[in-house]
C-alpha cells in the first residue's frame, strides 16, 4: 500500500540553539553598551528559553488565559485571577533574572543595557508577562519621589523571588506593583481624571472612582493618579492592607484583548481604597512620568524582541523548505525579502540596546528625553508590520495558532499603542524639543559623525534640520519623528553593524528609491544578511 501520511518538506522545531548566543546582533550591542557581564546569565536563560518546554509554556499560557473570580463560593468578595501554572513559569524565570528590577539593586555600568538583554530574551518567547515585569521596574524611580516609601518598598520590589498571591506586602519575599491611570472618559488625557482622593486621619487617602485599564490586578501594588484637594496627585495603592484584608479594590471585569491575551489586564472600581501619596499633591504627572519613560523603554525592547523572533521564525522555515524546486531562503525573491526583515530587526536592536544604555549615563539625560519618545514611536510603529511580513514569509504555516508568530503579529500594536499611542508621543516629541531646547542638539550631535560616512545618511540629516529650524508644529510631527527615528537607526547600524546592513538599510529606508513594502527594493549581500539572522542549532 501507498504511505499517505509521511511529513516531508517541513522545517524542524526551532529549538536547541541558545536564544542569547544565536542573535549575533544582541551579542554585539551588549558588548559596545558596557553590558558584556550579563553575557553568562543571558546565556543560561537562552538555553531555558530555546527549549522546546518553553515554547509549550508560551502556547499554554495563551491557550489558557487568566480568569477573574470576584467573589468565592458564599458570596464574599474574591476579586482574585486565577493564571495557568505556564504563565507563572515565565513569571518565575523573570524575576529570577532580575528583568523586574536589576538596575536598582545592581550598581555595576550597563545595568539598565544589561536588563534590556535579559527582558528580550524573555519577550521573544513570551511577552504577555512582561507587562508586569515592566511596571515593577519602571516603578522604582516614581516611588523615589517619596523617600519613605521607596526605602519601605525597594527591598520588596528588587528581591529575586517571585511571590505570588494575596498577602500583606510585609509578608511577602517580593512583590510586584502595576499601575492604573486611565479613565474611560479621557484615556491618554490624564488631567481629565475623575477618581477622588481624600485625605484620612492617619496620613493616607481614600480613592473612590473608576479606572478603565488596571495593568495585571494581580499585582501587589499599584501607582495610581486621583485628584486630591491639591490637584492631581500620584499614590501607591496597596492590594492588601496591613492587616491582611483586600483593600476596596473591585475588579470588575478582565478586558478581552486581541492580543497579549496570558496577561491580565482589568477594569477596576476603588471604593475608599486606601493609598499613600507619592509626591507632592498636584506634581502627579511630574511623577508618574518617570513610570512612563520607563516603560515606554520596554515597549521599544519588546518590539525588537518581537522582530527578532519574526526574523528567526521566517528565515527558518525559508531555510528547510523548498516550493518550486529550491529551497526558499536560495530563491532571490524571498531572499530580498528575509534580509529587509533582518535589516529592520537588526535596527531595532541597535536602537533598543543604545536608548537602554542612554539610562545607564547620568550625562545622557537629555539625549534620553527625546530619543525615548522618537524611538518608542518608530520602533513601536514599525512592529505590526514586520509581524505581517514575516508571518507571509511561512505562509499558511504562519497564520495557524500552533505557530508563534500568530501571537506575535497580535502582540505588536498593543506596543506602539500601550504608554502613548502614535499621536501622543509625536506630541511628547514636539514638547521635548519646546522645554528642552538641548535634546535637539544632543540628539543630532549622536547622529552627525555617521553621517559624515555616508551621504544618503547626510542628505537626511539635512532635512531633519530643515524641518526643525522651520518650527515643526502637529501637522508635521509624524514626518519629523519618523525621519529622527531612522536617522537614529542608520547612524547606529553605520558605526556599528556590517556594512552590508548599513548599505541596506541606507539603500531601502532614506534612498531616493525608497519602496513600501519589505524586498520591494534590492540590496546588495541579501544572502549574507540573512545568514547572519539565521539561527544555529
Amino acid at each position: 500500500m501507498t504511505e499517505t501520511h509521511t511529513v516531508v518538506n517541513q522545517p524542524p522545531p526551532l529549538v536547541g540553539r541558545n536564544l542569547f548566543d544565536a542573535n549575533r546582533p544582541l551579542v554585539e550591542a551588549a558588548a559596545r553598551t558596557g553590558a558584556a557581564w550579563i553575557g553568562d546569565d543571558a546565556r543560561a536563560l537562552g538555553e531555558v528559553l530555546a527549549g522546546a518546554e518553553a515554547a509549550r509554556w508560551a502556547e499554554e499560557a495563551h491557550r489558557y488565559p487568566p480568569v477573574l473570580r470576584t467573589h468565592d463560593r458564599y458570596g464574599n468578595r474574591a476579586d482574585e485571577v486565577d493564571f495557568h501554572p505556564s504563565w507563572h513559569r515565565f513569571m518565575g524565570l523573570a524575576v529570577e533574572h532580575g528583568a523586574h528590577a536589576m538596575p536598582w539593586a545592581d550598581t555595576r555600568p550597563g545595568a539598565h543595557a544589561a536588563r534590556a538583554v535579559i527582558l528580550s530574551l524573555l519577550a521573544q518567547i513570551e511577552p504577555g508577562h512582561c507587562c508586569p515585569i515592566s511596571m515593577t521596574y519602571a516603578a522604582v524611580p516614581a516611588l523615589r519621589a517619596e523617600p519613605a516609601l521607596a526605602a519601605e518598598w525597594e527591598p520588596r520590589i528588587t528581591s529575586r523571588t517571585y511571590d505570588f498571591g494575596l498577602r500583606p506586602a510585609a509578608d511577602k519575599a517580593g512583590v510586584l506593583v502595576g499601575m492604573a491611570m486611565t479613565e474611560k472618559q479621557g484615556g491618554s488625557d490624564v488631567r481629565a481624571n475623575t477618581t477622588r482622593a481624600t485625605p484620612t486621619a492617619d496620613g493616607m487617602y481614600a480613592l473612590r472612582g473608576h479606572k478603565w485599564f488596571c495593568s495585571a490586578p494581580m499585582n501587589d501594588a499599584f501607582l495610581v493618579l486621583a485628584q486630591a484637594p491639591g490637584g492631581l496627585t500620584c499614590f501607591l495603592l496597596p492590594r492588601v492592607l496591613p492587616d491582611g484584608t483586600l483593600n476596596a479594590i473591585r475588579l470588575q471585569r478582565l478586558k478581552d484583548k486581541l492580543g497579549n491575551r496570558s496577561n491580565a489586564s482589568a477594569e477596576i472600581e476603588l471604593h475608599d481604597a486606601l493609598a499613600h501619596r507619592v509626591g507632592e499633591e498636584g506634581r502627579g504627572v511630574s511623577v508618574i512620568i518617570e513610570m512612563v519613560n520607563h516603560t515606554r523603554l520596554d515597549c521599544v525592547i519588546a518590539t525588537a524582541a518581537g522582530m527578532r523572533q519574526s526574523a528567526a521564525e521566517a528565515t527558518w522555515h525559508a531555510a528547510h523548505r523548498s516550493a518550486f524546486g529550491a529551497r526558499l531562503v536560495d530563491q532571490p525573491l524571498m531572499t530580498q525579502v528575509l534580509a529587509d526583515l533582518c535589516v529592520e530587526s537588526e535596527a531595532a536592536t541597535a536602537v533598543m540596546m543604545r536608548l537602554a544604555s542612554a539610562y545607564d549615563t547620568p550625562g545622557d539625560a537629555a539625549f534620553r528625553r527625546l530619543a525615548t519618545a522618537v524611538a518608542k514611536y518608530w520602533v513601536c510603529k514599525r512592529g505590526p508590520g514586520h509581524a505581517a511580513e514575516a508571518l507571509e514569509c511561512l505562509g499558511g504555516n504562519g497564520y495557524i495558532e500552533e505557530a508563534p508568530l500568530a501571537r506575535r503579529y497580535r502582540e505588536q500594536p498593543l506596543l506602539s499603542i500601550w504608554e502613548g499611542s502614535g499621536n501622543v508621543i509625536c506630541l511628547d516629541v514636539l514638547r521635548a524639543l519646546s522645554t528642552s531646547p538641548q535634546s535637539a542638539e544632543v540628539f543630532l550631535a549622536e547622529v552627525e559623525p555617521a553621517a559624515a560616512a555616508d551621504a544618503r545618511l547626510a542628505a537626511h540629516l539635512d532635512g531633519v534640520k530643515r524641518l526643525l529650524r522651520s518650527g515643526a508644529d502637529q501637522s508635521s510631527a509624524r514626518r519629523l519623528t519618523e525621519d529622527l527615528g531612522l536617522a537614529l537607526q542608520a547612524s547606529l547600524l553605520i558605526a556599528h553593524a556590517p556594512a552590508e546592513v548599513a548599505d541596506a538599510f541606507c539603500a531601502t529606508r532614506l534612498g531616493s528609491d525608497r519602496g513600501l513594502a519589505y524586498g520591494a527594493v534590492p540590496v546588495k549581500a541579501a544572502g549574507d544578511i540573512v545568514s547572519r539572522h539565521l539561527p544555529e542549532v
